[in-house]
């Protein structure tokens, strides 16, 4: 059974505050660059520079970083379970840029961090600010996001999905339980 936490106006509302929230932050996009962690991070990076770019006028530059070969259970994998990568993309420098990491779900931090390391390797931006749809909590990182759409107290039993039209061809963000096997 799975429950609705945001619908598709919901997300959209989210969203346009999130945009709001970081030209705020931010006095301007000047120097920002919206960074999503693949995969439906990048869809929201790419949402949020749209908000953006009605709200300034002017438009923000956007890249994505896939997180595969920083993530910390790799060595926990067999050898069917082989990471996919799928690249990153970030076109400008971003030493000296206010960089905002973008992700669909909060949990763990895991993959927030993840993304820390990636970017470092690429650069050394002057901020790293995190921008969430969803934080459930249950951190296990000292990890904290700048930006949030919607704050959804979960148990470790719950798993909160995210679904993106450009993926999942629905627009919706939903809780449901673990299945145990």
């Amino acid at each position: 059974m799975s429950k609705t936490i945001l619908d598709e106006q919901a997300i959209r509302r989210a969203l346009t505050r999130i945009a709001h929230e970081i030209i705020e932050r931010n006095k301007g996009i000047e120097d920002c660059i919206l960074v999503g962690i693949k995969t439906r991070g990048v869809y929201i990076a790419q949402r949020l520079a749209n908000r953006i770019e009605e709200i300034e006028g002017k438009k923000v530059d956007i890249g994505e970083i896939d997180i595969t070969l920083y993530r910390d259970d790799l060595s926990h994998r067999t050898k069917d379970e082989q990471p996919e990568i799928k690249g990153t993309s970030i076109d400008i420098e971003i030493t000296n840029k206010k960089v905002i990491l973008v992700d669909d779900v909060l949990y763990t931090g895991r993959t927030a961090r993840a993304a820390l390391d990636a970017l470092i390797d690429l650069g050394r931006p002057a901020h790293i600010q995190l921008a969430v749809l969803i934080d459930r909590g249950h951190r296990e990182l000292p990890i904290r996001p700048d930006f949030v759409g919607k704050n959804v107290p979960t148990s470790n039993s719950e798993v909160v999905e995210a679904k993106l039209h450009e993926v999942d061809g629905i627009e919706e963000i939903i809780i449901t339980h673990k299945t145990s096997l």
